[in-house]
């Protein structure tokens, strides 16, 4: 696998785990046996100590191509040579069975010649402890175990098993379809092949069903339908929890030390990801994660944070690994967060507009909203607590504090809906305390307006400019057809964007220098944004034109170099995908195209 070519990769996934798999068909990074553990193939951050998981053809190679069976998450690899050629069918097992979800740590590759008799070499290494120890391989009947003193990994095949202890790493002519099922932990004793083949029979049939049951607006459904199944995957199913991404450490960009661990779940970013979900009525999930929040909500006294372990750890502790080489060479390679320490004050806020549906909707039933009256002074109260603070802002700067304007509008619209719960349920004494709150969070966010330049700036007293602040108009802070939501967008316009819409987070120097890179998420609020403002055609061009900034199966990582439309930043970026789901429902709105439900 060429390093330079890390996006070029797909994934793979069941709710359970995330498996990027590489154009050259090497699983380049599986963290089992969940997102936050240590990668078993991680060739994305080193190339020797990563291990691998890939079908080499023996010779030349004409082309690499990779797609998805249509409205699936299962990935085709097609590898081309002049005289033979073959594909490998990946996927992670999801399906119902016995009224629930089966979702095993396994991952199936089914390899099947195209033409000729592709002559090949399987070569199967995991690592582990993020490269630093290897496994022991055992010979079995028909499978090799891997084991160490705490992990048990055991892959299945049909090929001779003599060929993963070859010595001289000899190739194999495979001419006919063979299967292979690595799993994690347990043994896997079932028929092979027919196992295999009925699997991906019934997740091909999983996931078709699911996307019919999405409501998908009839504007590049496409491409909606593509992050919607993206973002499925992000979601870790035991407790509803969805990641930021999969991966850790895949700068922002060149040697500028952005390097973070995303596997983790942001509750300050709740807001957008329910709302995505909501648009497209995934009602389940949307659930799920709602009440990963409510839960984390409700069992921290103290502050909350802005993220948490996908079992609600509060603790993530950030390492660096010294022995990974890291993406081209950039370090440093980190493990854990330390963003958790942070002061994010707009996360209250937050989490109380992200949980509006259930106490709100209709559609969830009134048991479900029994301690509402609880919850909600709660995250007033933590409101009243910090609304008077200053804080790190929504892009974590890790040695600056303000009264950002980004977190004023959370508290802002925290309060706002707040008001609306305590109206539907005749909380009057809570519709008091809301209304005073939601006029003290409008007064820091207009010692944020720049009355010569006609916009807010990021933060009172300073006079730097901020992507973030698109939300003013998004949030309906700004009226979308009033003069100030325009001349904002304008000023933003000037300074921060860049070609084909692409939009710089800010410009100003933070703990690490200058940005460099374009951040995906604020192009789709920009979008977004010309949308409210009666903008529509010029919305409509901008999120086409970014559609080109997706890899080949139109995944998004986190960062575009706007000069070479190279991505950066962890892959793919769960919230590029919010952002793209919820700009293409905003634009269908304006343009009143149908939604449908095709069930």
């Amino acid at each position: 696998m060429n390093k330079k070519h890390v996006y070029e990769s797909g994934i793979i996934g069941n709710c359970s785990y995330i498996a990027h798999v590489h154009k050259s068909t090497n699983i380049s990074w599986l963290c089992w046996p969940s997102f936050e553990d240590s990668f078993i193939f991680g060739k994305l951050l080193d190339e020797n100590l990563g291990g691998e998981f890939s079908f080499n053809l023996e010779g030349p190679i004409d082309s690499q191509e990779q797609y998805y069976l249509e409205n699936t998450n299962i990935l085709v690899t097609e590898v081309k040579g002049p005289n033979a050629g073959f594909k490998v069918i990946d996927f992670a097992p999801r399906f119902n069975q016995y009224e629930r979800y089966y979702k095993p740590l396994m991952l199936v590759r089914i390899f099947e010649p195209l033409y000729g008799n592709p002559k090949i070499k399987v070569n199967c290494e995991p690592r582990y402890s993020y490269g630093k120890e290897g496994f022991t391989r055992s010979r079995g009947s028909n499978h090799v175990q891997y084991h160490n003193t705490t992990e048990n990994i055991r892959l299945t095949t049909n090929i001779p098993i003599s060929h993963f202890f070859d010595k001289e790493e000899s190739y194999i002519i495979i001419n006919e379809k063979k299967h292979f099922i690595l799993t994690y932990g347990g043994l896997f004793e079932a028929p092979l092949e027919s196992t295999a083949e009925d699997f991906l029979h019934k997740t091909k049939k999983y996931w078709r069903e699911w996307t019919k049951k999405a409501n998908i607006p009839n504007f590049y459904q496409k491409e909606v339908i593509r992050s919607a199944l993206t973002l499925k995957l992000h979601q870790y199913e035991d407790t509803g929890a969805i990641i930021a991404a999969s991966t850790t450490s895949l700068p922002e960009s060149p040697g500028s030390g952005r390097n973070w661990d995303y596997r983790y779940c942001w509750v300050r970013d709740s807001f957008y990801v329910l709302t995505a979900l909501a648009h497209i009525g995934k009602f389940e999930e949307m659930e799920k994660f709602a009440s990963y929040v409510a839960g984390i909500t409700q069992t921290d006294a103290g502050r909350l944070q802005p993220l948490y372990g996908i079992l609600g750890k509060k603790s993530l502790y950030e390492e660096t690994l010294e022995h990974l080489e890291g993406y081209l060479g950039n370090k440093p390679i980190r493990v854990g967060n330390q963003a958790y320490e942070h002061i994010q004050n707009d996360v209250y806020g937050q989490a109380m507009i992200a949980l509006l549906p259930l106490f709100t909707d209709y559609r969830f039933p009134v048991d479900e909203r029994k301690d509402v009256k609880n919850w909600l002074l709660y995250i007033l109260e933590k409101i009243e607590m910090t609304i008077d603070e200053k804080d790190a802002g929504i892009w974590e700067f890790r040695n600056f504090a303000n009264h950002h304007a980004y977190s004023n509008l959370f508290q802002w619209a925290g309060a706002s809906a707040a008001l609306k719960i305590a109206h539907q349920n005749g909380y009057e004494d809570i519709r008091e305390r809301a209304q005073k709150l939601k006029e003290k969070a409008a007064d820091y966010i207009e010692r944020c307006y720049d009355s010569e330049r006609n916009l807010y700036t990021n933060a009172v007293g300073s006079s730097n400019l901020d992507a973030s602040t698109l939300q003013l108009i998004m949030m309906n802070y700004l009226k979308p057809d009033g003069e100030r939501a325009k001349s904002h967008l304008e000023g933003l316009e000037k300074e921060l964007k860049g070609k084909d819409g692409l939009f710089y987070r800010y410009l100003h120097r933070d703990d690490f220098g200058k940005p460099t890179t374009t951040f995906l998420v604020c192009a789709f609020w920009y979008v977004e944004a010309l949308a409210c403002v009666g903008r529509v055609d010029e919305a409509q061009n901008i999120f086409e034109k970014l559609l080109k900034y997706g890899n080949h199966l139109m995944l998004f990582s986190e960062d575009i170099n706007e000069d070479n439309g190279s991505q950066w930043g962890n892959f793919p970026q769960a919230y590029s995908h919010v952002g793209l789901m919820n700009a293409a429902y905003r634009i269908a709105t304006k343009l009143d195209k149908p939604i449908f439900l095709t069930d």
